[in-house]
């Protein structure tokens, strides 16, 4: 196959496995919220499942190039919710849990595709196999880095359901945490491209050692992926 057409393949399972994954994670957290008392996500179009409404553009394209992202974040009202805390909490790992969810569900169809689907059609086959890989890995990916506690990943939003006050430390996040979140995806960004090429290796190694994004997307989704495999490792 031509490296051009493959390339061009990729690209769009890589982007309609985003918009899947990420109108399922915004889907979630809308309809926790509106089941917990709060109109607000109805109101202003975001519950729905289509992805138009919930793609921010740089988390877009950052997921499709980079493996993770963001999307627009559901907007809310707390003050509407008929229990505060526990609206506030359910809300906020509304979308995680979906998208936790999803991929236990995404990995045995990835496997059906893996095992048993042929068809005569070369590109089709490669379109559906990065499209259910990227399907089961994005949701994992998604899930793991939205847990991170700075704003605006759903992370932070549980630091908000959970935490009541507002002292130093919390402010300092609240106001940096955007930039600190950048700078982390900077750096693992820089250290996969400079990994490419073998005239940078020196430099992706010593950027690797401070690529405490790429630590903890490799540890935990790791640990996040064994209870999926080795359940559905018992029946395929």
């Amino acid at each position: 196959m031509n490296q051009l057409i493959f390339d061009f393949l990729r690209l769009l399972a890589s982007l309609l496995a985003v918009a899947v994954v990420l109108s399922l994670h915004e889907f979630a957290h809308a309809f926790v919220a509106y089941k917990s008392g709060d109109p607000t996500p109805k109101y202003a179009g975001r519950l729905t499942l289509n992805p138009m409404r919930h793609f921010d553009i740089l988390g877009l394209v950052l997921f499709a190039f980079a493996g993770f992202g963001w999307a627009k974040p559901v907007p809310i009202n707390p003050n509407n919710f008929t229990h505060y805390k526990r609206g506030l909490t359910l809300t906020a790992i509304a979308g995680v849990v979906t998208n936790y969810l999803s991929a236990f569900l995404f990995y045995p169809l990835l496997l059906v595709v893996l095992n048993y689907l042929s068809t005569p059609f070369i590109a089709l086959d490669t379109f559906l196999y990065h499209f259910f890989i990227l399907l089961y890995t994005y949701s994992l990916a998604f899930c793991v880095f939205n847990l991170i506690p700075l704003p605006p990943l759903d992370g932070w939003r549980v630091v908000q359901a959970v935490n009541r006050k507002r002292g130093r430390v919390y402010h300092f996040f609240e106001q940096y945490g955007y930039i600190i979140l950048l700078v982390l995806i900077g750096i693992h960004f820089l250290v996969g491209i400079l990994s490419n090429y073998a005239i940078f290796s020196l430099a992706a190694t010593i950027f690797g050692y401070i690529d405490i994004l790429g630590y903890i997307m490799e540890f935990v989704t790791y640990i996040a992926s064994k209870p999926i495999t080795l359940l559905w490792g018992l029946v395929f």
